[in-house]
């Protein structure tokens, strides 16, 4: 449960990075909003799977699922450079993350 909770607050993250682009300096009213709950979100999300996670473990993966994601996003939505060598730094995090989730005995 607590990884589900962990992954739900990296997803949760990806809004709250992406909302701060869109909200343009909190200028914007719905994209303001939409910064504000996922941010409180995800910190919330974060916090519950901390119960039972280690911190170390629990905040790398967060905080590497918001990198790769946005990362992701900007090339998908903001036309980001996909070049191989930003692929590849990407995927050295998803490594990361999966390594820091195999080594997990929960």
């Amino acid at each position: 449960m607590a990884w589900l909770l962990l992954f739900s607050a990296g997803f949760v993250e990806i809004i709250f990075a992406l909302s701060l682009k869109y909200n343009q300096g909190f200028t914007k009213l719905w994209p303001s909003i939409v910064t504000a709950v996922s941010g409180i979100g995800s910190f919330g999300l974060l916090m519950w799977a901390l119960k039972t996670l280690p911190i170390g473990t629990a905040y790398a993966v967060w905080t590497g699922m918001g990198a790769v994601g946005v990362a992701i996003m900007g090339i998908i939505l903001f036309k980001e450079s996909a070049d191989w060598w930003r692929l590849l730094s990407i995927g050295l995090v998803v490594a990361g993350i999966v390594g820091l989730k195999l080594t997990d005995s929960q």
